[in-house]
């Protein structure tokens, strides 16, 4: 058994360890993956860009299954093109995947399935933007991929209107067009869900976090931790029920049907969850604290979620344990990303126990472990309550050392203090 792990990032280092852990003893490569996971897989220079390179790579190598991390090789036809020369893929096709590929596609798809989300409208022009605002805080979201830096909530016109001139005037995105939405207020979850085409398997819920300072401060980032599972969090299954599976439902009527990993980013609110976004492949970074939790063989079922109907009976299995995972990030990120610093203490970190997960570095030619993007690692620990595991991670974290290291120090914070008193 052969498997190929597209990516490069935290999420697809942990994808690989869950894949090798598996009974069936893979053989793994990564495209173009990172120093940590070389530990586990061979590396292979291929961009995740690079569509006809990763084609001609699993066909060169014989592989048996690919695993997409990413959301642009998907959007962008990855799983079709593996398809065309008979490649099984664990991921969604072109058609499928505009679900996260644009915020109207999927908005769309709700309101056919019934399923709950914001009040929304698609604009083409800033003055269409603006009249479609019914009141602030408002949420602006650039349709298509935007590498997570599409969506602004707008506290007032000003910025409203700064926002809706960015992505239509100065097409800081690209071309597209603009989905303006409804503020809703609560708590965020995410949940995650295996799809066979024919239906929906949940993972534990999780929640990330998304500003880079404490206390939600500052500015987006690609997500500064996570934690799992999430304390008062509906039961995923009912979730499921009532979110993945009407939206698998019409994308097999549709004539499109929903192979891979659907992802709910879901806000908790009085009237109960909503959705506000759908991501078509595992988040980053909660992937880092929900893999080390899964007990069951992680490959046998992707494997099975490429076939439509092969996730009948199954029923995920997790640790009962809490896992919390810290992101540590370079100097000057979100905004820029210092490349070159050494890092050091990563040997000391993993022997605590900790899953020390790369995600921006990269060896210099004398060896040194360098960084080489904004989010840098990703320390993970398992713990028997939240704060136990918040404990570890931390104490992981702290022996880890680079110029410029940014992590927060309240990541599962509020979810320990919940279960300790």
């Amino acid at each position: 058994m052969k498997v190929l792990v597209v990516g490069s990032g935290g999420r697809e280092h942990a994808l690989v360890n869950a894949l090798a852990r598996s009974s069936l003893g893979p053989e793994l490569l990564a495209a173009p993956g990172n120093p940590g996971m070389a530990e586990r897989a061979r590396l292979a220079p291929v961009s995740v860009d690079d569509i006809d390179g990763l084609v001609a790579l699993a066909r060169d190598e014989q592989v048996d299954l690919v695993v997409v991390g990413p959301e642009a090789p998907l959007v962008a036809g990855l799983v079709d093109a593996l398809g065309e020369v008979g490649i099984a893929a664990f991921g969604p096709t072109k058609a499928a995947a505009q679900l996260e590929g644009s915020k109207a596609f999927a908005k769309e798809a709700m309101a056919a399935a019934g399923v709950p989300t914001a009040a929304w409208k698609e604009v083409g022009t800033v003055e269409e933007g603006m009249a479609a605002i019914t009141g602030y805080p408002a949420v602006i979201k650039f349709d298509g991929l935007a590498a997570g830096k599409g969506v602004t909530v707008a506290p007032d016109e000003e910025s409203a209107r700064a926002a809706l001139v960015a992505a239509l005037e100065e097409r800081r995105f690209g071309p597209g067009k603009v989905v303006v939405e409804e503020f809703m207020e609560g708590s965020e979850l995410s949940l995650f869900a295996l799809c066979d085409g024919e239906r929906a398997v949940p993972l534990q819920p999780a929640r990330d976090y998304k500003r880079i300072y404490d206390g939600d401060r500052g500015p987006n980032t690609g997500g500064m931790g996570a934690f799992s599972p999430v304390p008062g969090a509906p039961d995923p299954h009912e979730l499921c029920a009532r979110i993945h599976q009407p939206i698998v439902d019409l994308m097999r009527e549709r004539g499109t049907p929903f192979h891979g990993l659907l992802y709910a980013g879901l806000m908790l609110t009085d009237e109960g969850a909503k959705v506000v976004e759908f991501n078509v492949r595992f988040g980053d970074p909660e992937t880092q604290a929900l893999l080390p939790r899964l007990r069951s063989d992680l490959l046998e079922v992707m494997l099975a979620a490429t076939k439509p109907g092969g996730l009948a009976g199954v029923e995920l299995d997790f640790d009962e344990r809490c896992a919390v995972t810290v992101v540590l990030a370079g100097a000057g990120y979100p905004a820029s990303s210092s490349k070159g610093d050494v890092i050091t203490g990563v040997e000391e970190a993993a022997a605590t126990g900790a899953e020390i997960l790369h995600a921006g570095t990269a060896r210099r030619e004398d060896g040194a472990l360098v960084t080489a993007g904004g989010r840098v690692l990703n320390v993970t620990a398992l713990g028997a309550d939240h704060a136990a595991a918040r404990e570890a991670a931390y104490a992981a974290a702290d022996l880890i050392s680079f110029d410029g290291r940014q992590l927060r120090r309240d990541i599962a914070l509020q979810a320990a203090e919940r279960t300790t008193t």
